[in-house]
């Protein structure tokens, strides 16, 4: 309640909050996806990139259920 009065715009956003939209991929486009991750280089950064934007798709996920 405190807090409230520190925001500077209004709390109601439409009913779409923080959490961040997650795009579905079809199972082909996932099963390319895979084929071209196993391509990359052992310790490549686009693989750790993917890996966090996993992580990234799991809480966003949690946080629409």
């Amino acid at each position: 309640m405190w807090l409230s009065g520190c925001a500077t715009g209004a709390s109601d956003v439409g009913g779409l909050g923080a959490c961040p939209p997650v795009i579905e991929y079809s199972l082909e486009f996932q099963a390319r996806a895979a084929e071209e991750l196993a391509m990359l280089p052992e310790g490549s950064a686009i693989a750790e990139m993917l890996a966090d934007y996993a992580v990234m798709r799991d809480q966003a996920r949690g946080c629409i259920n």
